[in-house]
């Protein structure tokens, strides 16, 4: 999906992350603006609990760059790191004197877009001329059907004849004893 002012933005997104939207902020700020391989490494360094997730997002990100718009992972950049909050579970803890303790258990939905570098930029536009030079064979859908004579002529198969079974030995006391 393409953003204002970004041609090329890849998007991904993952939603009702089980952690709240402020301790995920905290880890979504040290990768925005860095580079793939930086923030990759900034988040396998990160001993938070957001940075695993985060970190899928980011390879899920990459993922629908190279597949979808023929950008290589290395070469993006984050443009955005949003953490939005998401529903709040509440539950409740039985506590002293027939007493209830509310639980809020909140989640967030973590967006990335990543846009390529300028360098990335110049790398793909040369990468996507020299693939319109070089021509593409195309394989058949499928398999050129045979001309109707020989379509109708019967074939002939030898018929193999079937495996005789060999009856099952039955165990005798002895045997098992």
């Amino acid at each position: 999906m393409a953003a204002v002012g970004t041609p090329n933005a890849v998007r991904a997104q993952a939603k009702w992350v089980h952690t709240s939207a402020r301790k995920a902020r905290l880890v979504a700020e040290h990768i925005r603006g860095r580079s793939v391989p930086e923030a990759r490494t900034v988040l396998a360094f990160t001993q938070r609990h957001a940075a695993r997730e985060i970190e899928k997002v980011l390879r899920s990100a990459v993922a629908n760059a190279e597949a979808n718009h023929g950008l290589l992972g290395d070469d993006l950049y984050v443009w955005r790191a949003v953490i939005d909050e998401g529903p709040t579970l509440k539950r409740w803890r039985a506590r002293a004197r027939g007493r209830v303790a509310r639980i809020k258990k909140r989640t967030c939905h973590i967006t990335l877009e990543l846009a390529p570098s300028p360098a990335g930029i110049e790398r793909a536009r040369t990468t996507l001329a020299a693939a319109a030079v070089a021509p593409v064979e195309e394989k058949p859908k499928r398999a050129p059907r045979k001309p109707k004579a020989e379509a109708e002529a019967p074939a002939k198969t030898e018929e193999k004849p079937k495996r005789a079974r060999t009856p099952r030995r039955k165990k005798t006391e002895e045997a098992s004893n």
